[in-house]
């Protein structure tokens, strides 16, 4: 569990290298903490909306319920995450390119 939030975290960073509209604040730390809060309201997410948003589903409900779980996260933790909505729907799109080559079992 633990590396996970790791390897969450330093996609994060080079997610918000790649993305204009997304910047994650506060180094490593604040990737790791922003990887988390984004993995429980993913969790929230996918309790309330089922199969529809799992990792292994993730067709346009699933990017846009990424993107939306992206975007609300800023709100949560204001001094590590800034994300615009372009931001969060590339941000979303690039997560998915890197979970269709890293498996979210090995992240």
């Amino acid at each position: 569990m633990v590396v996970r939030f790791i390897v969450s975290a330093l996609v994060l960073i080079v997610v918000s290298w790649l993305s204009p509209g997304f910047v994650v604040k506060g180094g490593f730390i604040g990737a790791l903490i922003a990887a988390v809060v984004i993995a429980i309201l993913g969790y929230i997410a996918e309790s309330l909306l089922g199969d529809r948003v799992s990792p292994q589903r993730r067709g346009l409900v699933g990017f846009i319920t990424a993107a939306v779980v992206i975007y609300l996260a800023q709100f949560i933790v204001p001094n590590l995450l800034n994300v615009s909505i372009f931001g969060a729907l590339i941000s979303a799109f690039v997560i998915g390119l890197i979970d269709a080559f890293v498996p979210t079992v090995v992240r």
